[in-house]
């Protein structure tokens, strides 16, 4: 009996025509693969969508999967020792989830959707594969880890300590990272803005509505904030000098 192959040898795997065309390439993992590095790639990667608040994946659990994030921004949740939920860092697109599965870890913290997000669920192995026939593939992955931990690092240093008007002056900064394309940036519930930076509710909403009435920032909705840059600038200064 004949076989026929579903794919031509010389024709490189449609994951790996997709990859290369993904319009996230050059901010993600596998922008370190030319395009001979991507015909390596012989296993499918599905594409998910979560909406805000749905859980990625669990603290403990032992996944075999990692993620790119294609939109949107997904946090780290940890449990601290008292029994409160603290979160740790912010991912935004391009950035790799999940990495720990690699080491044949679980899952450090909990990952869950600020905003409405896509991500590509990428098999362990594939990685494992692709690393074997890729050394820029493990510079990436350890410059991935380093910029990981330098940002959970940052996040100690910067918003879990000082002046409460500073900390939720320099969260905002970094939400600007993840500015939307009409200018809006994700804006945290006042309850999760007193999670990232160990502050009472009445203290986060307190502050938003001065920062509001000093024009740092606009209230278009809920869920979004509109930043006037230059100002926030200025009034991290100030904060910064005393």
């Amino acid at each position: 009996m004949s076989i026929i192959p579903l794919y031509r040898v010389d024709t490189p795997h449609p994951q790996a025509q997709a990859c290369a065309a993904c319009s996230v390439r050059g901010q993600s993992l596998f922008g370190a693969l030319d395009r001979a590095g991507l015909d390596y790639i012989h296993a499918s990667i599905d594409s998910i969508r979560l909406q805000p608040g749905k859980t990625l994946f669990e603290a403990g659990v032992r996944g075999a999967v990692l993620y790119t994030l294609r939109e949107g921004i997904v946090r780290f949740e940890r449990v601290t020792e008292r029994g409160d939920r603290r979160i740790v860092r912010l991912a935004g697109r391009g950035d790799l989830i999940g990495q720990e599965v690699l080491l044949r870890r679980p899952y450090a913290d909990d990952a869950v959707a600020c905003t409405p997000a896509q991500l590509c669920r990428i098999p362990a192995h594939l990685v494992d594969g692709l690393c074997s026939q890729n050394p820029a593939l493990v510079r990436e992955l350890m410059l991935r880890w380093q910029r990981a931990l330098e940002d959970s690092e940052a996040w100690l240093a910067e918003l879990a300590t000082g002046p409460a008007r500073r900390r939720v002056l320099r969260l905002l900064h970094k939400l600007m990272a993840h500015t939307e394309a009409d200018g809006r940036i994700w804006l945290p519930q006042r309850d999760e803005i007193g999670a990232m930076l160990n502050l009472t509710f009445e203290t986060a909403s307190r502050l938003i509505s001065q920062f509001k009435r000093e024009g740092l920032i606009e209230l278009p909705d809920l869920r979004h904030a509109r930043i006037d840059g230059p100002a926030l600038q200025r009034a991290l200064r100030v904060e910064d000098e005393r």
